[in-house]
Formats: structure tokens, sequence, C-alpha cells
């Protein structure tokens, strides 16, 4: 909720200055042209529309009175996404279909044939290219990741700006290629797969599924929420359901145990440990603050082809590498493993079986030894790179445009840790805080293979935004029963703030300043836990 409320506050200022109208001729990226008539787009249901593609293919230029030869038929089209509607650029997920409504299966950009699709517009990501970098370095080492192509977006007439067109996850030959089931083949081995189970917030999507029974930490009042992801419930039967909640549950069991590590009984017949291995280390690369607890997927196979749960594919990386001002994010160093004593009181957490798999001595050194082979290969300094470079040159001509539409550069929008005044800014950025954690996890991977969970670990008090507009953040660890105080004084040595807040958990305490002068100034911070000085620095408000 303070998140919400800092949005607010924060944004308000310039959102109703957003949108000013570009005039699209032509683009080296793909154009998506898209009529609604006079439907209202909506989060569900899907309005009926026309979408049109102009590709003339890698390396031609594409003019927006080009034949659409991509693509030009029906679709079905709606919002997407849960905190990104709060962003006047939004996302979309559309459906290609024939005229009488029904799927149309077609292939798109290269991708495999399909009808469901989503169009991603990354607003907060100033870099533009997060998700893109994500999949693609996860696309190289994993069986599936989503295929994305960059192309600019018209609705009704009017530039939408960059939008990031990818593959949803679903159970298909192309995408996740497990066994599809059928409603009336819900017993034997057919019963055994395939499922796609879903953690995330329940808002704009699937909400069916059930509740883990054990909390993610001791004491913890927060419970991880499994939900049925693809079949969705309504094509499941109840035998269906109730087998893949079972099977997660005696996971979950089987980890909850003293003999979770043992050959016989413990999580080895339950899950592909190869598979979890990259889905860690890939979100750790990344630093996704949402990884394990949120856009998190989970898939199995029928029995007979393979018995065991995966994890994957991945999804959503706007809050990673670095693009985010909470719970310890904008650090290149740290493990997103240790979420829930860094921010315990979030709503969703960690499920206490992540951490405890690499407590197994096997897990860890497996781990260890898959990261200094990936780094020695398919994530070396130069292919990351040369991947970076590939996308920022893409965008080099259509980012302008974009920045134009949505003049966000040089200004805050939630959650960003760092506000670049240029493009280049925030694309160097990205580079050099990958830099740097690449380098850290190269030094510290070694920790994964002694990992202790359910310790606290202190990490470094943040200050943000900085500069800032209206709210300013202090982000302190703290442990029970600490005091912790910030004082805030101005140029002349004067105290024109101070707040005292007493530790009742461990994890990370929030302390929020709104000057009643809002004037540009330059101020002097110091913060205090139990008295003694833990961080000072300066801030300015611009």
């Amino acid at each position: 909720m303070e998140n919400i409320v800092r949005v607010l506050l924060i944004s308000l200022f310039f959102y109703s200055s957003l949108g000013a109208q570009v005039n699209l001729t032509d683009s080296n990226l793909p154009i998506i042209l898209i009529e609604t008539g006079n439907q209202v787009i909506q989060d569900e249901p899907k309005v009926m529309a026309i979408m049109k593609i102009i590709d003339n293919g890698p390396g031609n230029h594409n003019q927006v009175t080009d034949a659409p030869l991509g693509y030009d038929g029906f679709i079905g089209i709606e919002f997407r996404g849960a905190s990104s509607q709060s962003f006047p650029k939004k996302g979309y997920g559309l459906e290609t279909r024939k005229e009488d409504g029904s799927n149309r299966n077609v292939e798109l950009f290269g991708m495999p044939k399909e009808n469901d699709w989503v169009l991603h517009g990354p607003f907060s990501d100033k870099s533009l290219i997060r998700n893109a970098l994500a999949y693609k370095l996860a696309g190289a080492v994993m069986p599936y990741a989503p295929r994305t192509q960059f192309c600019e977006l018209m609705i009704n007439g009017n530039y939408r700006g960059i939008y990031l067109f990818t593959e949803k996850i679903k159970i298909d030959k192309g995408r996740v290629n497990i066994n599809k089931p059928n409603p009336d083949e819900d017993v034997g081995d057919n019963l055994t797969g395939g499922y796609i189970i879903k953690i995330d917030k329940t808002a704009g999507g699937v909400t069916e599924g059930w509740s883990s029974s054990f909390a993610p930490m001791p004491g913890a009042f927060q419970r991880t929420y499994y939900q049925y992801h693809h079949p969705s419930p309504e094509d499941m039967t109840l035998n269906q359901q109730d087998y893949i909640r079972n099977f997660i549950t005696d996971f979950e069991n089987s980890m909850a145990a003293e003999t979770f590590t043992d050959s016989l009984d413990g999580f080895r017949n339950y899950i592909d440990p190869a598979s979890f291995i990259d889905f860690i280390l890939l979100n750790e690369m990344c630093k996704n603050v949402d990884a394990y607890r949120l856009s998190t997927f989970l898939y199995k196979d029928i029995d007979s082809v393979d018995p065991l749960l995966k994890a994957g594919p991945v999804w959503d990386f706007n809050l990673g590498f670095g693009n985010v001002d909470f719970c310890a994010g904008p650090s290149p160093e740290g493990w997103v493993m240790d979420y829930n004593y860094i921010c315990p009181e979030d709503g969703y957490l960690i499920q206490f079986w992540w951490p405890k798999l690499l407590e197994d001595e096997h897990f860890g050194k497996q781990l260890v030894q898959r990261w200094r082979t990936l780094r020695d290969g398919e994530w070396s300094d130069s292919r990351i790179e040369t991947c970076i470079g590939s996308l920022v040159e893409s965008l080099s001509e259509s980012q302008i445009r974009n920045f134009i539409q949505w003049p966000v550069l040089g200004e805050y929008v939630w959650p960003n840790a760092f506000i670049g005044n240029t493009y280049p800014e925030e694309v160097e950025q990205l580079r050099s805080w990958l830099r740097d954690r690449l380098r850290w996890m190269d030094r510290s991977i070694e920790e994964l293979n002694r990992y202790q969970s359910l310790l606290p670990v202190r990490s470094e008090p943040s200050v943000y935004p900085n500069p800032f507009l209206e709210v300013l953040t202090f982000e302190v660890f703290g442990m029970e029963d600490e005091q912790l105080e910030i004082k805030v004084y101005n140029q002349l040595g004067q105290l024109v703030f101070q707040e005292k807040k007493d530790i009742l958990r461990n994890g990370m305490q929030f302390i929020y300043w709104t000057p009643e002068l809002l004037s540009t100034q330059l101020y002097y911070y110091s913060i205090f836990l139990d008295g003694k000085e833990s961080g000072k620095g300066s801030i300015f408000r611009r």
C-alpha cells in the first residue's frame, strides 16, 4: 500500500502531461496497427479488433502505408498486468482470431504458430530492454523462454510507443512442450501431466488455485498461493486439479521433512534440480526482486515422459537489473533469496523450499559449477554485452519517438532507483549495474553452496530517489528491539526532520519524508540504530 501511495504522489505531477502525439510514418521496426472501432479496450473481456502488422523483413524499413505482410486480420484484445496497469502506457494481451471469434493459429515474426500473444509496453524500464534481455539470456540455456520482437504500436491512429511483442506462456509444441491434457483424459498416465502452475498476484489473470499449508518462514502470516495457469481451471477436471495440487503438496511435505536431502524420500523424487538451478541463477543474475514469489512458473509433463516438476519458464523482469528502489533492489550485491528477511512485511514472500534447496550440499555444488560453466559460455561478459548492444542498436531510432510520446526521461517513475536524463544514460546504468552484479556473483557464488536459510542479513541503508521531488524514502535494515532514528538537516545545520521508530521484527524498515517547503535545496541526513550512526550523506530536493 505504501508503494502505491508513493506512485500516486510522485507521479501525478507529470502523468497529466504525457501523451504528446507522435506522427509515425516509418520505422526500422515492424509497425503494428490496431483498430477497435467504437469499442474501448478494457481489463477483460477482450474486445474484437483488426490488427495489421507491417513487417518487410530484417534490414528493410517499414512504412505505415505498406502492405501488412506480417498479419492482416481479427484479434481479441484486453489490458494485461497488475501494478503496471497504473501506468498510462498499458500492456495488452491479445488473441489472433477468425471473423467468427474462434482461435486462429498463426506464425508471427517467425515465432511458432499460436493464437495467444502479449504486447508488453516498457514504461518504468526506461532502458526498454530488460524483459527482452532476460528472455534472451534465459533462452540461451533453458529449454524454452518467450521469444520477442520489438515493434512500434498505433491504436486507432494514436501512437503508443515501443512495445515488446512476445509469446504468452502456455502448453504447446513451440512453447512449453509437454503433454496437453484433455478433460476426458484424467486417469492413468494421462492424469499425471501436463500442467503449468503459477505463483503470482491474483489480479489480472487466473485466480483459482490453492494456498500452501506452509508459511514462507517461521511466524509469517503470508501463504504462497499456487494458481492453475494452463490448462485453465475451467478446462480441468477435479481429478486433474487434485493431482497437481497433491503432487506439489507432497513435494512441500518432503522439503519440510528432516529427510529432505535423502535420495529415497527427499525432494529429488519430485523436482528436476537442473531446471531449478538455472531458474535460480538467471533470476539472481538479474536480481529480479519478484523472483520466486511472483511471476513464477512451474510445469510438469506426464510421468511416462518425465515424472519431475521443472522450474520455469521465466517471466517479467521490469524490476530486475537494479530498476527498483525498495528491499535492497538497487544494489548489485546481495541475494534475492534473502528477500523474506529484508522485507518480511511484504504480502508476497518466497516460499520456504526455495532457500532450503540451497541447504543441500550436492545441489549447492551443482549450482556453483553451473554458474562457472555459464560464465565461460552463454553468459560470458562478451556475449552479454553483444546481446545488450544488439537490442539497444535496434531501438536507436524508435526510442526517440517513444520518449516524445512518453516524456519520462529525467523523471521518477515507480520504482526507479536511477533516474537518467537521457536514453544513453539509462542504458549505461543497466550496463554498469550488470557488470558489477556479475563481478559480485563471480566472487560470492560459493555462498550459495553454503547457504543457510532463515538467517537475517543486514544490508546497507538506502535513501531514494536522490535527487527527489516530493517524497524521500529511507530504507534501513533493522533487528528486533532496535530503535531506528532519522535526522535531516538543512545547509545551515538546522534540524528540519526527525523521526524515531521502534523495530518490532527483523527486516527492512521504511520512513518517508515530505518537506513542507518544496523549494530546491541541499540537505544532510544521519541514520541511527540504537543511537549508533549507521549511515549519513547528502540529498538534493529538485
